[in-house]
């Protein structure tokens, strides 16, 4: 795969084209040829790709190449009949990322035998003047027949009197069964139980937490999200426009609370999934759940979602020997609260990733000596020019969020990877003075992998990279120390001993050392003989899509069928937001019988 350049298309771009007729006549050719996948990949370049996310296939997909993408349609197109096509000339316009890199951007509408769905097409210049697809996006965006019951469609009854009442019954489940378990009420359990709510699907979200928004409050008080709020808005709740940009994580655990109650999501808190075993009970599943009085419930559904989060699983703490003589405190990054509990102390920070740099920068401005310890290269980028290029679609006044949703799919993940790879450099020549100084202090560096900053690291590991927004400075300037020359040998009772002999004195050393993979803790309630069924939840496929993160657990496996049902969502809120549409579109879809077979 490779970035289409006016180089390698041998084109010589003409700035006075009209691209909105350019992109109608494309897109007129298009609709007439879909009901022929011949017809249809001689309208896209031999290198084009095409994305479909359930509209065609029920699943997630990702097609390289013309021959590829024709034996796709000629499969899937009798299956699903697509017709009422809508161009969608608002949206239609010409970009041109790099001075090399430029593309027609069309969006259409239409309908499936079972849905509405939408789509994106980039064309491109060839040499002999013509203009063909590069890129294609399909995604389903509703099912025929089962809308989603807001607007108009809202409840209209009034039924105020008893809303109290009626509300304690749905919540506690007390004469029926929920058909959805969410595992898990952070953003991603919320977001999912709040698309199924929309879709008249009962779901029951279990939080192992006293309050919704606890896996918030019970980080360090510094923490923010690190995406600009436009980003972060939740279906059917958007934050109103005096939000600061970068919401603080008590300020976002509050907004959680507000969500659930504001939507009347059925949330139990204080309760925890113990066992999801297969049912002998006419559904898929049996789940066993504990309430924070000790009262037991058991419930058959043929859906259980783990959105126990990326960092859901337990702390990772390196195994340093000797840590019994240490004489002071030592704790992870999950237990730290707030600098100010360790006024007058000597910390060391082991690690350097985003939670690492957020703790040093709260000890530096309580006044505190803290030392950063290194063990890794990172990739580091600056708030202040790599958010505008990370999450340009999401801004101020911008385009509405289900529209910047889409073209953020619309990219395909191995395609994307190709365009952060030139965004790293420009990232990194804006940066230069910062990542000049951090090497002249002997912080480690590298570019990502492939040299695509954080995106390749987003995917594979959902680590290795920090977005700085001020600590990176107090590094270069001494005002965060760093060691960074040895690996930790031991404990002694005054600190830390590194393997070339050194030491490193510390009343407090915290870990900032990640947490186990997301796959443990689903493992950790299924019995053992579905445990190699299920695939990885984090990284993508060889097709360039994730696992099973947005998708069920096993995935296109051997032996995905025994974990029919089980789902998997967890993320950043965007991702969460994108993917909880599909998962939900899925279960309805499967509830009423409509589901179609994947491709």
């Amino acid at each position: 795969m490779s970035l289409p350049t006016l180089q390698k298309l041998g084109n010589a771009f003409d700035p006075d084209i009209d691209a909105k007729a350019i992109a109608k006549a494309w897109f007129i050719q298009f609709v007439e040829a879909m009901a022929d996948a011949t017809a249809v990949v001689d309208l896209l370049v031999d290198e084009g790709l095409w994305r479909d996310m359930l509209a065609f296939t029920w699943d997630c997909h990702t097609y390289e190449g013309r021959n590829t993408i024709r034996k796709f349609l000629a499969d899937q197109l009798p299956k699903f009949n697509p017709y009422a096509f809508r161009f969608r000339d608002e949206l239609t316009g010409f970009h041109m990322p790099y001075e090399d890199l430029i593309w027609i951007q069309g969006f259409f509408h239409f309908d499936t035998t079972i849905g509405h769905a939408s789509g994106i097409f980039r064309l491109v210049p060839l040499a002999d003047g013509s203009w063909k697809a590069h890129m294609v996006y399909t995604g389903l965006e509703g099912l025929t027949g089962f809308p989603e019951k807001i607007g108009p469609l809202r409840n209209h009854e009034m039924s105020s009197a008893r809303w109290a009442e009626t509300r304690n019954g749905e919540q506690e489940f007390l004469d029926k069964e929920p058909r959805v378990i969410i595992i898990g009420g952070g953003h991603s359990g919320l977001i999912l139980a709040a698309r199924l709510k929309m879709l008249e699907i009962d779901a029951l979200v279990v939080e192992r937490n006293e309050r919704v928004g606890d896996n918030w409050r019970k980080r360090y008080t510094s923490i923010f999200l690190h995406e600009p709020f436009w980003c972060d808005h939740l279906p059917y709740f958007p934050f109103p426009p005096s939000s600061p940009v970068f919401t603080p994580g008590l300020k976002f655990a509050d907004w959680l609370d507000c969500y659930a109650r504001s939507l009347d999501l059925n949330v139990w808190t204080s309760a925890r999934v113990c066992a999801v075993e297969p049912s002998t009970r006419g559904k898929r599943w049996t789940v066993k759940i504990v309430r924070g009085d000790g009262t037991e419930r058991q419930f058959n559904m043929n859906h259980v979602v783990f959105a126990t989060g990326l960092f859901g699983g337990a702390p990772k703490l390196p195994d340093v020997p000797h840590r019994d003589v240490f004489d002071g405190v030592v704790l992870h990054s999950s237990q730290y609260k707030t600098a100010a509990d360790y006024i007058g102390k000597k910390v060391a920070v082991v690690g350097s990733g985003p939670s690492a740099h957020g703790i040093c920068l709260d000890f530096v401005d309580h006044d505190i000596d803290v030392t950063m310890v290194q063990r890794g290269s990172i990739y580091v980028m600056s708030a202040k020019n790599g958010i505008p290029r990370y999450f340009g679609l999401y801004v101020k006044d911008g385009l509405p969020v289900d529209v910047a949703d889409r073209i953020t799919l619309s990219y395909p993940n191995k395609f994307g990877k190709l365009l952060h790879q030139r965004m790293t450099g420009e990232i990194a020549e804006l940066d230069k003075d910062l990542l000049e100084g951090l090497r002249k202090v002997g912080f480690k560096l590298n570019s990502g992998e492939d040299d695509a900053g954080a995106l390749g690291l987003v995917w594979s590991r959902a680590g290795g990279f920090c977005i700085d927004f001020g600590a990176s400075q107090k590094i270069v300037d001494g005002k965060i120390k760093l060691k960074s020359d040895g690996n930790i040998v031991r404990f002694t009772s005054t600190g830390l001993l590194f393997e070339d002999g050194s030491t490193l004195g510390a009343d407090v050393v915290i870990f900032a050392t990640g947490y186990a993979d997301a796959r443990d803790s689903i493992l950790e309630l299924l019995p053992t003989h579905l445990h190699d069924s299920v695939q990885p939840v984090w990284g993508l496929d060889e097709e360039g899509e994730l696992n099973s993160a947005g998708r069920e657990l096993g995935g296109r496996g051997p032996g995905g069928e025994k974990l029919a049902g089980l789902w998997a969502l967890m993320g950043n809120v965007s991702l969460s937001r994108i993917y909880s549409k599909f998962i939900a579109l899925q279960i309805k879809a499967h509830e009423e019988g409509v589901f179609g077979g994947r491709y």
